[in-house]
């Protein structure tokens, strides 16, 4: 197997960019980050909108390797589903691992999602 690197590619131009969508979240996105900010989501801490490699994540959080995204309608059309599968591959080759929602999940729903969260890290903790 091979092995991932110890730290993650970062495209400084991407700097911006994250800082105007935390500043646009959805109001999904704003749901979900009420309940990952300031280490609530059992301990750990999530960065939001988050540049790796040539992407932006979300939500991640380094010490589970874990991206969070929330999908709106703009993810339905078979290409932009085509391009998420390749940006979650690409970013799988560093150990990133992924939970994904949609947005009406979040919106509607945001306590079984909230445990769907809970599950993975008890599943995935790291000590």
């Amino acid at each position: 197997m091979a092995k991932t690197p110890s730290f993650l590619p970062y495209n400084p131009k991407l700097k911006a960019i994250a800082r105007r969508l935390r500043n646009n979240m959805t109001p999904a996105e704003i749901v979900l980050w009420q309940h990952l900010k300031g280490k609530q989501m059992a301990g750990y801490d999530f960065d939001r909108q988050k540049p790796i490699d040539e992407y932006i994540v979300d939500f991640y959080c380094k010490r589970l390797k874990l991206a969070i995204e929330v999908d709106g309608s703009s993810h339905d059309s078979e290409e932009s589903q085509t391009q998420d599968r390749y940006r979650q591959s690409r970013l799988e080759s560093f150990g990133i691992r992924f939970l994904r929602f949609q947005n009406n999940e979040v919106r509607h729903e945001t306590e079984a999602v909230l445990s769907t969260i809970r599950a993975w890290i008890s599943s995935h903790s790291v000590s």
